[in-house]
């Protein structure tokens, strides 16, 4: 039997008690089981347990305190955009409810972003969008399509040459890859917003600012109709 390393049962137990907490298995308020009982329950040792308890602290999901012992923040203390965090909310949450808070997250920033690509790309940033299309266009099947999308978002970021929108594709990527694999199982066609990243990809190649941020726009309205089921078929063109 393979024994996992002592950093994948670090990580193991960071995302089982994370998972707990912002799912609602464990309560606010509630007091996780003394140190002993729980490192028992979870099979490790009291020093794994402890590394895991100061990396959830850090993250505002627990606190510590003297004879209350460790227990679960309100929700309004968790840091919200931290990358973990935000992975475990959008696999817990409804897919309705991750459907619109992911939208509208993605409506205030990416037909920004778009605008700023086209302002700002340069030869070598055009080239890693154009390959990402290509990929996408060259899908077999939706995990593929998935994964090539998540990429062709990146590059819009990356083009922006602003260092705090590309960070935040780092906190937003798992929850972005989550949300286009979802989309495309959703869709007949998977490849059916195809169209609307091609013609981001030809603003931001032609230097049109408003309309990379309009087809961005519209991209992203799309593909919410297409998660609620709302989408009409688009007519060729």
């Amino acid at each position: 039997m393979k024994v996992a390393s002592p950093r994948n049962l670090h990580r193991h137990v960071i995302h089982e008690l994370g998972m707990r907490i912002v799912s609602g298995a464990l309560q606010p308020g509630e007091v996780l089981p003394r140190e002993e009982t729980l490192a028992e329950q979870m099979a490790l040792s009291r020093t794994a347990l402890r590394e895991a308890i100061r990396v959830l602290s850090a993250k505002g999901l627990i606190e510590a305190r003297p004879k209350v012992g460790t227990r679960v923040c309100e929700e309004r203390c968790w840091h919200q955009l931290d990358a973990d965090v935000l992975a475990w909310r959008c696999a817990s949450m409804p897919t309705a409810d991750f459907v619109q808070k992911l939208s509208e997250m993605r409506e205030i920033f990416e037909p920004a972003a778009a605008a700023l690509a086209a302002r700002r790309r340069d030869p070598a940033q055009l080239g890693q969008l154009e390959t990402a299309y290509k990929a996408m266009e060259a899908a077999h099947n939706s995990d593929q399509w998935a994964e090539a999308d998540l990429q062709f978002h990146e590059a819009v970021l990356i083009a922006t040459h602003n260092e705090l929108m590309i960070s935040l594709f780092s906190v937003v990527e798992t929850a972005l890859g989550s949300y286009f694999a979802l989309s495309a199982r959703k869709s007949g066609d998977f490849k059916y917003s195809l169209p609307y990243h091609h013609q981001v990809f030809e603003a931001i190649r032609r230097c049109q600012p408003e309309v990379a941020r309009r087809a961005m726009q519209q991209m992203i309205l799309d593909s919410r109709a297409n998660m609620t089921g709302k989408r009409r078929a688009r007519k060729s063109t």
